[in-house]
Parts: C-alpha cells; structure tokens; sequence
C-alpha cells in the first residue's frame, strides 16, 4: 500500500480551492486528450476493434500451417519471424504473457516454427531456445496440442497423442463424454481433430525440417507422454489404451459415417468469414479437415476458411503475427462506457453510431449450440466477434445491453430486453453465468488425457455473473421480471468472495479484475455499502495498492494465489479496475482514488492513451494469455471521467 506520507500530500481534503481548480483543469485536459484519441479509433460503421494478440503460439502456428499445406508465404514468414525472435525471454525460452515463466509447450512450438522458416540450429538464440526444452525434459513434455502438431509433421508417433477418434461423434447423450457436455471451444476444436488424429493426418513439410534434437531421447523411443494425477484420470488412460487396441475392430461403414458427421457439424458452422467459433485454431483445425477428406482447394468452403484464417492477421512494415480472434462487440461496449462517462451528451453521435452497428449484428432466431439445453429461449444475444451466430457470448451481452441503458439514447429499449430476457434464461442451477453455455460443469472431463490444457469446461464464474447481475439490476428498476433471477446471482456472487474480500477474474488479469467486475455489478443493485461484500472487497483492494499509488497484477497469480492483487510494477488498466471498484463501493473521495488517479495521470502519454507492455487477460488460465490492445486506452478513460463525475457531485 502506498506510504502514509503520500497520503497527505495527495488526499483531497488537503487541497486549497485554487489548488482545486488547477487539478480539475489538468484532470479535464486528460480526459478531452484520451477522449478524442479514443474517438478518432472509431470505425466509419461505428465500432471499435483493437489488436488482439496472444502467446507465440499462434503466430507460430501460422508458420506450421504453412508448411503442412505446402503454402508458403515468403515475406509474411519472414515478418512472422522477426516477430518471434523480438518475444524471446533472457533464458532463451517462451513464456504465455509478457515477463511469465518460461513454457515447454509454447517453446516448442516456437523452435519449430523458427526452424521451418530457415533460422539455423547453431543461432545463439536457436541453441538458448532448445537447451532450455531440453532442461524441462524435451518436445515429448509439451501438451497434447504441442504433441498433436509433431505428430503431424511425423515428429513423434501418433501414440503420443491422446485415442479421440471420430467416432466419439455417434456417442448418445447419455454417454459420460458428449460434445454438449464441453465448452463451445473445445468444441469447434476438437470436431475437426477427430478428423485429423483418426486419419493421421501428416503435413507436406516440403523442407522436410524435422526437430529431433529437441528430444531427450528418440521420438519412438519416448514412453510417458501422457502424466496420471488422480484416480479418475487412471481410469481415462486405461480407456484410452483400449480404444487403441480395439480400434482395428471398428467397422468401416461407422468410420464413415461418424466421418460425415463430424464433417456435417463443423460444416454447418463455419462462419463465413469470420470463421468457426471465430477462432484460430477451430478455422486452422477445420480447413486441414476438409482438404485431408477430399475438399478440392478451390472448393468455396475451403477459400472462405482461408480468409477467415488471414483475416486475424497483423501485418506490420517489419513484423506480423496472427490473432486469436477479433474482439469488435467487447471492445465497442466498453469504449461506449468509458465515453457515455466521459461525456454522454457531447458524445451522443459517435455513440448512437455504435448502438446502430451493435443493434445490427444483435442475434435473435439463428441455430446455437446454447439451444440444446435452452430450446425454448428468444434469443437476443451478442457475439464478441464481428459475427459468431452459433455462440453468443453472455458477458458481452451483459455488456452490451448495459451500456445501452445507460446510454439514455432512444430506440434501444427492445434490444435491452430481449438481450436481458436471453441473460436470465442462460442463468446456470447456481445462480451463476458461464460465458456460453448453462451448467457446463461436468468437471470430471478435466481427468481425460485430452484436457492436460484443464480449460474443457465453460462454468460460473465471478466476473460474467456480476455483469449479468449488473445488467438485470439496471433493467429491473422498471421491470420487476428480472429480480428472481437477479437474487440468484447476488446469492451466487456472496458465496463466491474468497476470505480475504476479492473475487477470482476469469476473463481478465485476476483478483483486481474480478473484484471490479463483482463491485460494478452490486453497485446497481439496493445492496447497502456497509454489506460485508462490499466492506471487505475495499478492504483487500486498498491492502493491495502500489506505493506510487497505482495498482497491478501478475498473470502468474493463477498459478500461485500469493501473487493475488500484487505485481513488480503498477499499470494503468489495473489501476483503472481498482479505482472504478473503490468508486462503485463509495469510496471515491479516498485518498487511495485520488492517488491512484494521480497514477494514470502521470503515465498518460503525449497522444492521450496508456501504454502497458504486459498481458492484460487470460484466455485460459494457466496456459493462455491475451493483451487486449483496447484496455490501456478506454479503462483510464473510464475512471478519471468516473473520478471527475464524483467530485463534481459534491
């Protein structure tokens, strides 16, 4: 926590007037400064999107994928390289975020990529990269998405992958593995790698470049590939070993048609442009699928995959790399939120330009996954991508439609409720919202040799369920319909506060994200400020902050819980968080807003936005990691026009 003597100098009761006077002009010329940058990023159909960058794994994948179509980019690769080689850590590995440690999987990975694009395997940085694999036990380590890429390039035999033939398609309901019982992007994944395992796929690799040496002993020799935790797990091994044995007894005709099947399901998914599940590694997985089951390369379905796949990339004068996906619909929501606080009267142009470009892409009656549990539910959802009709996503839904209400704009009054009548039907038996689907929560899938990623399963979590609850809470005070399901949530978020007062942030970088997320929702609620949910929530976030009065947090406090709330060194997106949650508890006027106000103030650069270096997101926690490029630009935004707003309300 920042010292006691910068708790004098910086609490605003200590302000003269004319001292007062100067700090609002220099807080108004922030926000008019990071206001118009913000404005100027606006599409001309109204939306905002910002680069979406990932881990090198993506980016390398790009390269693999490549040199398994024998489809060679030259020049890309060239920049995709420089890319790679510019994200090497000091110890020669790759990490999953910015300054993390390093990891076998991505690493792998990584050396590849570099090496089927022509780096030597005596560069400095190529002999650093390969004995740090070779320390953490060699290529046969990586996880089961790492192992499946080498197989596929014939760098280690297919029994190093885990048994998940096709077949697994023609699985009734009630069999204890079933697609609907898995998130919506495993799903769209593993569809298509059924395809791709069950026939041994294997890559062009016109260079014929292999990776052996970054094996400890030779591929066919290497024995533990897949680790047994628990019991469960045990089990799921022994099941995998006797799916391989009795493989051979599989009719030819089931084969098939659980091939048709597969092929039918994705097919039916694909997206357009935007690709299946609007995902990388789904368009990536599905494009190679129809090629190796006899889609001609022309054929219309494969030239779209194609597009959808270049469509993420960002190609830059000396380097690229390829995003996940796209964020439009989350980065547009958000950016309208920080400017309705910024000025929602001066703004009401671009901003009615955002709401006519989201009403557009609003779903109602198309086919969804979300369906199968949920039948007889209007839809009325978003997508987070430009379109992805098959998953709408309930955190930007929530999203969405609350920045719609506040907007206090015309006509938007019918996509509110449909989209909040949608929230209160996808509400899981908990009270809790998951950010696709209800009551996935068949956690013992977590224990089949396929999962070692552990990010199977989409259930309840803190930071989706406040924004739900924020959302019903804003729409129920002229609509009682949405209490009971409101109640449920408020329930939900009491049981999930961890002992020390912060909630876990599943969506984003972590116990500061998730704290915010639950603060902003109960804040619209009637819930009274001296409730122990809130009480203890400005307690931890106040324990946490910085010396230099901001705050910040490591992705790494996924994998180790001390690290909750803590970083080496403060950003402006966590300050942002921390701020707004304190203001939404009532604690706007603490000296810890007014210095972490003067945070984001001194780290505000000459153009009007932030620049944070670090990842500000986990995709997966623990193996997936995301910088949002939008996020060091509208949260601070956000909680100085928030700060401004409170102080003139005194």
């Amino acid at each position: 926590m920042f010292n006691e003597a910068h708790t004098e100098i910086t609490n605003s009761s200590s302000y003269s007037p004319s001292t007062n006077k100067i700090a609002m002009a220099a807080l108004n010329q922030a926000i008019n400064k990071a206001q118009d940058k913000l404005l100027s990023l606006q599409d001309k159909d109204g939306f905002w999107v910002f680069e979406l960058e990932a881990d090198c794994t993506i980016p390398s994948e790009y390269i693999l994928m490549m040199h398994y179509l024998d489809d060679i980019n030259l020049p890309l690769q060239a920049k995709i390289a420089n890319y790679l080689r510019s994200r090497q850590s000091e110890d020669g590995s790759y990490p999953f975020f910015t300054g993390g440690p390093g990891d076998i999987s991505g690493s792998v990975k990584t050396y590849f990529a570099l090496k089927l694009a022509g780096d030597a395997i005596d560069a400095p940085h190529m002999v650093k990269l390969r004995d740090f694999i070779l320390s953490q036990g060699g290529a046969a380590k990586a996880n089961v998405f790492t192992r499946i890429a080498l197989s596929m390039f014939e760098q280690m035999p297919w029994r190093g992958v885990p048994y998940i033939p096709v077949e697994i398609m023609l699985l009734p309901k009630w069999f204890p593995f079933h697609l609907d019982k898995v998130s919506y992007w495993s799903r769209t994944v593993m569809v298509p790698l059924f395809i791709l395992c069950t026939l041994k796929a294997t890559a062009k690799n016109p260079n014929k470049v292999n990776v052996l040496e970054i094996f400890v002993t030779h591929p066919e020799e290497e024995q533990h590939y897949f680790p047994e935790r628990t019991l469960l797990n045990k089990i799921f091994l022994g099941l995998d070993f006797l799916g391989r044995v009795t493989e051979p007894l599989i009719p030819k005709k089931m084969r098939n048609l659980a091939i048709e099947k597969a092929r039918d399901w994705f097919v039916e998914r694909l997206n357009g442009e935007d690709g299946l599940g609007g995902i990388f590694p789904a368009m990536v997985a599905a494009y190679q699928a129809m090629l190796l089951i006899g889609f001609p390369e022309d054929h219309p379905h494969l030239v779209t995959c194609r597009k959808a796949i270049d469509k993420l990339l960002v190609i830059n004068e000396e380097d690229a790399y390829c995003q996940p996906c796209l964020s439009p619909v989350w980065d547009t929501a958000l950016a309208a939120l920080a400017l309705q606080e910024a000025d929602k009267t001066g703004n009401a142009q671009h901003l009615t330009r955002a709401y006519d470009w989201l009403k557009s892409v609003q779903l109602s009656d198309e086919p969804g996954d979300w369906r199968i549990s949920k039948p007889n539910l209007e839809g009325g959802g978003w997508a987070f991508q430009f379109a992805n009709p098959h998953y709408p996503d309930v955190d930007d839904t929530a999203v969405v439609a609350f920045a719609m209400a506040d907007s206090n704009l015309s006509n938007l009054d019918e996509s509110i409720h449909r989209a909040t009548r949608w929230i209160v039907g996808m509400q899981s038996q908990n009270g809790g919202y998951g950010a696709f689907d209800v009551d996935n929560t068949s956690y013992y899938l977590n224990e089949i040799p396929f999962a070692d990623h552990g990010a199977l399963l989409d259930p309840p979590t803190a930071d989706v369920s406040a924004r739900c609850a924020m959302l019903m809470a804003r729409v129920a005070k002229d609509h009682n319909e949405y209490l009971p399901a409101l109640d449920r949530t408020i329930a939900y978020l009491r049981s999930e506060q961890e002992a020390d007062g912060s909630w876990f942030g599943r969506w984003g970088t972590n116990y500061i994200y998730g704290t915010w997320s639950t603060l902003l929702g109960l804040e619209q609620t009637n819930l009274p400020k001296d409730d122990p949910m809130y009480t203890k929530a400005v307690a931890w976030i106040k324990s946490v902050q910085r010396e230099d009065g901001g705050w910040g947090e490591d992705n790494y406090s996924y994998h180790d819980t001390s690290l909750a709330g803590r970083y080496k060194f403060s950003t402006a997106f966590h300050t942002a968080w921390a701020i707004l949650g304190l203001m939404a508890a009532g604690q706007a006027h603490s000296a810890e807003v007014k210095a972490g106000i003067d945070f984001i103030l001194r780290k505000q650069q000459a153009d009007g936005v932030w620049n944070d270096p670090c990842f500000t997101a986990p995709g997966f926690p623990k193996v997936f990691y995301l910088k949002y490029h939008g996020y060091d630009k509208f949260f601070p935004l956000w909680a100085l026009a928030r700060y401004r707003n409170e102080l003139n309300k005194a």
